[in-house]
């Protein structure tokens, strides 16, 4: 197949009131060009929409029916996103006849990793068809649910687009490529038979959660809370005793199962730093699991715009950090980019999750397409 245009669109668990939009080509191996990136801001309605959502969600934990808040919430999200992707086209010269497909994740609202004896379960929303009908472009869409109807985790997906950068990376096995959304997750390949992803602990959710609780703005911008406070290093030694942190992979987390909660009654700057130690700690421990420990990590996602995070990652991770943008990448771009390159896969029948980095049995195809007919 030739190298197609495709749009990615991503809106991850921080919430943080943003569509990411990304024109890449691919043939959905390899990339061939990257295209333009925006930020597009969901409406103020739609964000309080999707927070009472993620509320809603949790109330709801996938016991009986599900909450009547999720059509409402599908519909001005699937227009919302639609109507970003329109923007992108024409503010490019193109039309939506020179687009092979577009990728829409969908708002995650709810994901519970399988555990022995109880099958994991993952919800996004978002209405494909309605995108594909408002767009005037094939859709490939919910790309998560036939990995955890097979008994994988449902994440992380970005596995198989990560390894694609990678190829452009000398000393295979010695990089891996984090991402800091909501949650972390790393990707380990070397280059040949082996590729390994999982969540590595949290990200970004838990700082902006307690940031925004003591009323100090939606995030720790810039590190400033977290470099101004002194880390809880007994609370962190603590805290580095869960579990998860040091259970195999495949394994993946919901952005709520590592909260705000974890620095307890510290003050704003202590709390922030203490919380950004764990982060940054956490991926340390994850990268001791790997098959090879990596000297550098590629760091994507918004977690990388924050100095104090990418410094206590070299201190506590004890590894190389560099930002994405140093080796030509779009930090900020990659994970919408990532739907883009897996929409594509969709579109070939190609593979989205393997048995290293969700944990299914074997290479398994995934996500539904519409606009087909």
């Amino acid at each position: 197949m030739q190298p197609i245009w495709a749009v990615g669109l991503m809106t991850g668990t921080v919430l943080d009131g943003k569509i990411d939009v990304a024109l890449l080509k691919t043939d959905g191996e390899r990339i061939d060009s990257f295209g333009a990136y925006r930020l597009a801001p969901y409406a103020a309605p739609v964000r309080q929409l999707l927070e009472e959502t993620l509320v809603e969600a949790r109330r709801w934990n996938f016991e009986g029916p599900e909450p009547a808040i999720f059509a409402a919430a599908q519909e001005a999200l699937s227009r919302a996103q639609s109507a970003a992707v329109l923007d992108l086209l024409a503010s490019e010269g193109l039309s939506p006849h020179e687009i092979g497909v577009v990728g829409f994740h969908g708002q995650t609202v709810l994901h519970r990793a399988p555990q022995p004896g109880r099958p994991g379960a993952t919800r996004q929303l978002g209405d494909g068809a309605l995108m594909s009908r408002l767009v005037g472009v094939p859709v490939a869409y919910d790309f998560r649910s036939a990995d955890v109807a097979a008994g994988g985790q449902g994440a992380p997906l970005a596995a198989v687009y990560h390894a694609a950068l990678l190829r452009g990376v000398a000393g295979a096995g010695e990089a891996a490529v984090l991402n800091l959304g909501g949650v972390g997750n790393i990707t380990w390949t070397d280059g040949k038979d082996q590729l390994v992803a999982f969540d590595t602990g949290p990200a970004n959710a838990p700082i902006n959660d307690f940031v925004k609780r003591h009323g100090a703005g939606e995030m720790d911008r810039d590190g400033h809370l977290a470099a101004a406070g002194r880390v809880d290093e007994e609370r962190l030694a603590r805290l580095l005793l869960h579990p998860y942190l040091t259970a195999a992979y495949p394994k993946s987390l919901d952005r709520f199962d590592f909260t705000a909660d974890m620095a307890g009654d510290l003050g704003l700057e202590d709390g922030a730093a203490t919380l950004t130690a764990f982060t940054a700690s956490a991926v340390g421990k994850a990268l001791d699991l790997l098959p090879i420990r990596p000297k550098t990590l590629i760091v994507s996602g918004g977690g990388r715009h924050n100095p104090a995070l990418m410094a206590m990652l070299k201190e506590r991770a004890f590894v190389d950090v560099l930002p994405a943008e140093q080796h030509g990448w779009r930090g900020d771009a990659v994970e919408a980019e990532c739907f883009a390159f897996l929409a594509v896969r969709v579109l070939r029948g190609l593979p989205l999750s393997f048995p290293g980095t969700t944990g299914v049995p074997a290479p398994m195809t995934g996500g539904r397409l519409a606009g087909m007919e």
